[in-house]
């Protein structure tokens, strides 16, 4: 699950291509408006939901070992992180690095202005020490502009399964472009999903409780806000699938009626057949095999491999050729 959250003018119009799309769809970076992102911080704690503790389980016993190549290099570096949301993880890195008295400087990067304030807040409070310079933008967009380029090495955080919220294509463009935001042997730290049982992926995005359904949900409720829709939520179902070859767990919100919903905004009106899909968000999952192979094609050679007891999670330390 991605976190992003882009201007009225890029919402209006992913929205109206998408709806008139075959198959329709709604993008998910579009899901993190302000009740989104409190959804989303549900959707971490529920049992079902395995991907975060699992990379906080790595990073908890494993970081001394992860963060070991960037301060054997004996000099000052930044530390960039695609996606920042909340921090939770990535403060476990910071506590070490400021107690190993490294010198380094924090780039957060994230889409949503209000997830970048809130960061800077608690990392203000609980490391008063720390600079920190949060970049708003995309991931594409901040890897082209480089910010944080200041000479100085590089460890690129691209965490949480964020790459995993792409299809193979789109994911073989965002590691082009970070081969090209990424210098000659800075360091990158991809978390990815492994494949696993089935179910287990499944119940991850099929909670016991609903709160995906009503994370999923509430993008059209932010259609409704945004464009003056009306859409009635309840004619729609949030159907999950997934797909082990591919690897590839799908979101749907499927229409059970055949209705036409009407946006003031845009003045355009969709019709829906009854049962007719609107994907909403890919999940994509992979094995150790797939994820050497993610890191030949783009231009990165595999330091090591950290993966929690289960092994149903994997943070892979990468180094650009």
């Amino acid at each position: 699950m991605s976190s992003k959250n882009l201007d009225f003018g890029s919402f209006a119009q992913d929205v109206m291509l998408g709806l008139s799309s075959h198959p329709k769809t709604l993008p998910s970076k579009y899901f993190y408006d302000e009740k989104g992102d409190k959804l989303f911080q549900e959707i971490m704690e529920l049992p079902e939901y395995y991907l975060t503790r699992k990379e906080l389980e790595i990073f908890e016993n494993q970081h001394e070992e992860i963060l070991k190549p960037i301060l054997n290099l004996g000099q000052s570096f930044n530390l960039v992180e695609l996606g920042a949301g909340d921090g939770l993880k990535t403060k476990i890195f910071l506590q070490y690095l400021i107690k190993e008295k490294a010198d380094f400087e924090y780039f957060p990067i994230d889409f949503s202005a209000t997830v970048l304030e809130e960061l800077k807040g608690t990392l203000k409070t609980e490391f008063p020490g720390l600079t920190v310079s949060t970049i708003k933008d995309t991931y594409r967009g901040s890897l082209i502009k480089r910010d944080w380029e200041n000479g100085k090495p590089n460890l690129i955080l691209f965490l949480g399964s964020n790459l995993g919220n792409f299809s193979l294509e789109e994911a073989y463009d965002i590691l082009n472009h970070l081969r090209i935001g990424a210098n000659h042997q800075d360091f990158v730290l991809l978390g990815l999903d492994l494949k696993k049982n089935p179910q287990t992926i499944l119940d991850a995005y099929h909670d016991s409780k609903g709160v995906t359904r009503s994370f999923n949900l509430n993008l059209l409720d932010r259609v409704n806000r945004e464009l003056q829709g009306d859409i009635n939520t309840e004619n729609f179902i949030h159907w999950p699938t997934y797909e082990p070859v591919s690897g590839e767990c799908r979101s749907y919100l499927v229409s059970m009626v055949e209705q036409t919903i009407n946006l003031k905004a845009l003045d355009q009106s969709f019709h829906l057949e009854a049962f007719e899909p609107i994907f909403t968000e890919i999940s994509k999952k992979y094995s150790l095999t797939e994820i050497d192979d993610l890191a030949v094609k783009g231009g990165f050679r595999t330091v090591q491999s950290f993966t929690d007891k289960e092994h149903y999670f994997a943070n892979i330390l990468w180094q650009r050729i």
